[in-house]
């Protein structure tokens, strides 16, 4: 609730002269300080209709929870009318008809203040729980019963009069009961923690309570005076009402604390103390009947508590299992769900577990982002249960790996595992997925989830390193034949480049995986010529400027070339690097020294020895021992002098008499 300050101010003044007014009308009553007239019978409604008005300046002029404000105002204004008409008009009677329309409106004043509490509930406190009503309900009764049991029977045993008299003064207190019982649950759904508006309210209905039970008592014993205390408790009662009415709130969910089992466990125990107490004293029926309403309440309360506990045990194993991207069950599934295949499966009716990597999702990721990446696993995933619902169950095991296990015994080429593979593969606009996989029957070659999970894994990469050396040979393939088709020289050219490059690598000891990307590099280095004029390429003599201009652009064209086909990214750097030199003068990142990746270094030794030893337009081929002397001449300017130790304890002159005899 938003007041400017001015407004705060003047809400503050008027709620001060309020207090004020109660305060005078209190210490009248105990002092008897002031006119009687002055501070009793108008002055008290003068505050009645104060408290109103403050509450129907914020039903009006806030338009949240209006609803709930307008009945509880309602109420006031009603229960404030009440008290005009007595003083109007029964007040100077010599003895006023009971009940009367002042009883009428007093009593109505009860169902719309219930009204308001409800709406005001609903309102700041959503979602409430089942439990929590029946926490509440569970406070509310007990209070009502211990209020019962202390308070009913000596107005009941006071209460005189005909049937209708008798009914509207029991009315009185149990309508009390049932504020104090919507006392208890809303302090128990705001967890007894109710703030200062709460507070203020529950303060109210309380006080109201108290005045009225009290009222009951004395006025039936015929002890009453007017001009008490007792007078002052009920505009204390609106004036408390009237500052919840203006206390800054905001809605809120309702969060159980440790206190959600100790706060109902303690009423029920206070519900059964009056229940205990009734065998040994005599107490009111309707006291019995709320500790009994109040016991039920908490017996439903712990079944409901069981239930939600069965639920979250429930919810908890099965978000447990489950992959929370996908939807589908998680590793931890699959373990279990292995160890009972293992235990129930057999040679003559096994089952397969298939287990599935997805090649060029981390492109993809690098691509679009981590958020579309997310969404084509769960799209994927969902694919993948389609495809095998029925025959198995799909699982996620984290990353960009799932798995699947069939109820029967398949092979690699069954139509299934096909079917489960395309699932597994989306392409679109500059992006291609697919999966590799690896197929093991259970028990037949696995007799553990540990082996059976480790064979499909070993499979799969076996898989997909088929698949990538295919893909790789096919463009390799294609490309030299492209630069064949332009150039037939230098198809000889890049094989001696690439083997001299792979036996250089094999001293320096460089793993296969990277040895098979640089013997690639090696043997399409020169790829980008094919975009270098015919004059530039054959001319006899030295270049010029702006030739030796167009000749460095070819790695970059080479490059561009490669990088076309994802499973040549690799390579495509290295070919962009082959010209650099160690002390930063090469082209075209002038990179030095060990930021030129060691492939790119190991190629520029090899493609200057292929160069100096070969034919051509421009220069003679020159010997073994001269190439290998100007090499050194420049390790450590030009080249990488480990990468030039190592080429020449490669033997390249074994490799030259190796190449001239085929």
């Amino acid at each position: 609730m938003r007041t400017g300050a001015a407004h705060r101010s003047l809400l503050r003044i008027v709620i001060g002269v309020l207090a004020l007014g109660v305060v005078a009308h209190g210490l009248n009553a105990t002092t008897g300080i002031g006119s009687d007239v002055l501070f009793a019978d108008w002055i008290y409604n003068l505050l009645m209709w104060g408290g109103v008005a403050l509450c129907l300046a914020r039903t009006l002029s806030v338009r949240a929870e209006r609803g709930a404000w307008a009945a509880l105002t309602a109420g006031l204004a009603v229960w404030s009318a009440a008290d005009l008409t007595w003083t109007l008009h029964y007040n100077h009677l010599d003895e006023a008809p009971y009940p009367n329309f002042s009883d009428v409106l007093y009593l109505l004043t009860y169902p719309l203040t219930y009204i308001g509490l409800v709406l005001l509930l609903r309102a700041r406190l959503r979602p409430v729980r089942a439990s929590l009503w029946l926490d509440g309900l569970v406070s509310g009764l007990t209070l009502a019963a211990l209020t019962t049991a202390l308070l009913f029977g000596p107005i009941l045993a006071a209460t005189e009069g005909n049937a209708a008299a008798v009914a509207v003064t029991l009315a009185y207190p149990v309508g009390d009961l049932l504020l104090l019982c919507s006392v208890g649950v809303a302090l128990t759904i705001t967890g007894w923690r109710p703030g200062r508006s709460w507070g203020l309210i529950a303060l109210s209905l309380v006080l109201t309570a108290i005045g009225d039970v009290i009222y009951s008592y004395v006025e039936n014993t015929g002890a009453y005076a007017e001009g008490t205390l007792l007078d002052t408790i009920w505009p204390a009662s609106v004036l408390a009402m009237a500052a919840a009415a203006w206390q800054p709130h905001r809605r809120g969910s309702v969060r159980p604390d440790g206190n959600a089992v100790l706060i109902p466990a303690t009423f029920a125990l206070v519900a059964l103390g009056v229940l205990v107490y009734g065998w040994v004293a005599d107490l009111p029926p309707l006291a019995g009947a709320l500790a009994a309403a109040g016991l039920l309440a908490a017996m439903a309360r712990g079944g409901l508590t069981f239930r939600e506990n069965v639920l979250l045990l429930r919810h908890s194993r099965v978000e447990a299992l489950t992959d929370g991207l996908s939807g589908l069950a998680n590793r931890r599934r699959l373990m279990s769900d292995l160890e009972d295949t293992l235990a129930s499966a057999t040679v003559e009716a096994g089952r397969t577990l298939v287990f599935f990597d997805l090649d060029g999702f981390k492109s993809y990721n690098d691509a679009f982002g981590h958020n579309a990446g997310d969404a084509l696993l769960a799209r994927l995933g969902s694919e993948l249960a389609a495809s095998v619902f029925g025959r198995g169950e799909a699982y996620r095991l984290g990353g960009d790996e799932f798995c699947i296990l069939l109820e029967d015994e398949t092979t690699p080429g069954d139509p299934i595992v096909a079917r489960a593979a395309l699932a597994l593969s989306e392409q679109g606009e500059g992006f291609t997925v697919t999966a590799s996989y690896g197929v093991v029957q259970i028990p037949a070659e696995a007799e553990s989830s540990e082996a059976a999970l480790q064979m499909a894994d070993g499979r799969m990469y076996a898989h997909k390193d088929s698949r990538r050396a295919t893909s790789r040979r096919q463009a390799r393939d294609v490309l030299v034949q492209v630069l064949a088709e332009r150039e037939p020289e230098l198809r000889r050219h890049m094989a001696d480049v690439s083997e001299l490059a792979v036996r250089t690598a094999r001293v320096l000891e460089i793993e296969p995986e990277q040895l098979d990307v640089i013997s690639r590099a090696a043997e399409l280095h020169d790829i980008g010529k094919v975009a270098v004029p015919d004059g530039i390429i054959h001319k006899p003599g030295p270049l010029d400027d702006a030739e030796w201009r167009i000749m460095r652009q070819h790695t970059l064209v080479g490059e561009r070339i490669l990088a076309a086909a994802p499973a040549l990214t690799a390579v495509a750097r290295l070919v962009r690097l082959s010209h650099e030199r160690w002390d930063g003068t090469g082209y075209p990142d002038r990179l030095a020294g060990e930021d030129i990746p060691l492939g790119a270094r190991i190629i520029a030794v090899c493609d200057t020895y292929d160069a100096m030893t070969s034919e051509r337009a421009y220069a003679k081929a020159r010997s073994h021992d001269d190439a290998i002397a100007e090499l050194r001449r420049y390790a450590g300017t030009q080249f990488d002098a480990r990468v030039v130790d190592a080429f020449c304890a490669a033997n390249p002159v074994q490799l030259e008499r190796e190449l001239a005899s085929a």
